[in-house]
């Protein structure tokens, strides 16, 4: 009976050994964790005062998603035999130089990707990756400061597609006018001296004018959250028909070490885009008859921030 007390009496005190132990390590982690987190806030804010100088300033993210399948004999399914997969990829980047009577803001934007559904038991059937979103934009702004916030300024854009129809249609916008920056990272344009260029070998369709062009981008970063949101229109003066705009966001989360998940959206409307694959099956559609409907995409899969 003695043996026994005196076992449990150990067994006691091994757990009250270990609970003390435990209760120790968490006491330090706690500390340790505020120290890094005090650490962090000067990192943040030594960084702050680097990113106040002039000079290029450089970023870049963009996220990969990927879903793969293959199915042999799989009898459950209507397609025993099929091979499928979703590939996508966006990019999103910027090369800012600002100095004190000028600036110069360029931003890069693509987002492309891949389809394939192919039921091997048909020969008939398509055994590749077939594009499906398929976004290039690039733009270039230069402005002379004439205060804080306000500058004269010059833009030009190109928005084309890679994978199909490269410059068919393609849009390049070169124009003047004024630059606002209300807040640091956000900068509006406002160009009324503006010529849109369209390239396209359907002529009667996409017709180039000049209008007004609008123009916003906003660049920031939340902690371990990068985020990008731009906006570009174009008013025409010579129809509403010539009209566009996109508006396109991009969301990067890190994990660990510049890894983590990323969400891109898009949203565009096109009088011109719409009226082209509308002829397709109406061959008598025109922009009167046309439905102009909002065109929009996203993608979620796996980030990486530089």
């Amino acid at each position: 009976m003695k043996k026994i007390s005196l076992l449990f009496l150990f067994a006691f005190l091994v757990n009250t050994i270990k609970a003390q132990t435990v209760d120790e390590l968490k006491k330090e982690l706690a500390k340790k964790n505020s120290e890094i987190g005090k650490l962090q806030g000067e990192a943040n804010a030594i960084q702050g005062k680097i990113d106040q100088f002039p000079g290029w300033k450089y970023g870049a993210f963009g996220t990969f998603g990927m879903n793969v399948s293959g199915f042999n004999n799989w009898y459950a399914q209507g397609a025993p035999n099929t091979s499928a997969g979703n590939i996508g990829i966006v990019g999103s980047g910027y090369a800012n130089l600002d100095e004190d009577k000028y600036f110069w803001r360029n931003s890069l934007n693509v987002n492309l990707s891949w389809v394939k559904n192919d039921n091997t038991d048909i020969s008939t059937d398509s055994d590749s990756f077939n594009g499906t979103n398929d976004v290039f934009t690039l733009s270039s702004l230069y402005g002379y400061k004439l205060s804080d916030k306000l500058a004269v300024s010059a833009l030009g854009e190109y928005r084309t597609t890679l994978i199909n129809n490269f410059n068919d249609p393609g849009y390049l916008d070169i124009g003047a006018g004024i630059t606002w920056t209300p807040i640091k990272n956000l900068v509006v344009v406002f160009h009324p001296l503006n010529y849109n260029w369209v390239f396209a070998s359907t002529n009667n369709i996409f017709v180039s004018s000049a209008g007004t062009k609008i123009f916003a981008d906003y660049t920031t970063k939340f902690g371990a959250v990068n985020y990008k949101s731009n906006l570009s229109a174009f008013q025409s003066y010579r129809s509403t028909d010539f009209s566009n705009w996109a508006w396109i966001n991009s969301f990067g989360y890190t994990l660990w070490k510049g890894i983590g998940l990323g969400f891109e959206f898009g949203l565009r409307k096109s009088k011109q885009e719409a009226l082209k694959n509308t002829l397709i099956t109406i061959p008598a559609a025109t922009f009167n008859t046309v439905d102009n409907k909002l065109q929009s995409y996203w993608l979620f899969g796996i980030n990486y921030s530089i």
